[in-house]
């Protein structure tokens, strides 16, 4: 391992080292991290299975009792480990599920999320889809069932879908293998900087408090110059999010950004 100060290398891994470690995420020998996301019921765990094969491993969560699924895939030369995140319908920390979601997207900073939607219920994905854009810049979105939506004669415009959110969106049906390669492909281009993400985030205007965010939301940004999400760390903060508050307090907050020395192969 070493260190290189390079706040424009678009190749360089994304992640936190530390903070995975801290989360129990071993990156011996792997390039890039991939979170995988979903509602339940979307078949995220074909979707993963598919894109590891028998390489993959089960375990618990540090400190709690939610089991997890770590496994690996290889494309392009470049290693990757895919962290199989508990199945949640949103990440407002409301239950132990969504916590752990939340703050492994948040502080693990996984090279790509991966949003694992049901392509014959998408506007209730949606919503994950949407808070997932509120925290990363880097993520994919995996329209899987497509086997399903084609039965019931739905159609989706996937590339307008894809312009719409600023990422990309990979139709597939996991059961089958079909559009694994083009997900594995875009994971490839958003985690090297190939593809630049930019993804659609909400206004969040809100009657009688939107003076507080943009207050809080300037105050965030003006000490941590680097954070690609103030504004939703400035809501989170007038929510109370404990976890959000001793971040800030703390200064660990601070250590998402890429600017920060990036450790890498």
């Amino acid at each position: 391992m070493s260190k290189m100060e390079n706040n424009n290398c678009a190749t360089c891994p994304a992640h936190n080292l530390a903070n995975l470690t801290k989360l129990g995420v071993d990156m011996t020998n792997f390039d890039y991290v991939v979170a995988l996301a979903g509602n339940p019921n979307t078949g995220k765990s074909t979707v993963f299975n598919n894109m590891t094969g028998l390489r993959q491993h089960t375990g618990n969560w540090p400190g709690k009792t939610v089991g997890r699924a770590e496994g690996g895939f290889i494309y392009a030369d470049k290693r990757f480990k895919i962290v199989d995140l508990p199945g949640t319908y949103s990440l407002l920390s409301t239950s132990t599920d969504e916590e752990i979601a939340r703050d492994f997207i948040l502080f693990g900073q996984p090279d790509v999320t991966v949003i694992v939607v049901d392509a014959t219920r998408l506007e209730r994905n949606l919503n994950l889809v949407l808070q997932v854009l509120e925290i990363t810049e880097r993520a994919v979105v995996c329209l899987n069932l497509m086997d399903e939506a084609k039965r019931h004669k739905i159609q989706i415009d996937y590339r307008t879908l894809s312009k719409s959110l600023g990422v990309p969106v990979v139709p597939t049906s996991a059961r089958q293998g079909d559009g694994i390669k083009e997900l594995l492909n875009s994971i490839y281009q958003v985690s090297i900087g190939e593809y630049k993400c930019k993804p659609h985030r909400i206004s969040n205007e809100i009657k009688n408090v939107s003076n507080a965010v943009e207050k809080l939301n300037r105050i965030i940004s003006e000490k941590f110059p680097q954070l690609p999400n103030t504004r939703w760390i400035a809501l989170r903060l007038l929510e109370g999010d404990q976890k959000i508050i001793d971040a800030v307090r703390s200064g660990e907050i601070g250590s998402l950004s890429r600017s920060d020395e990036m450790v890498v192969k």
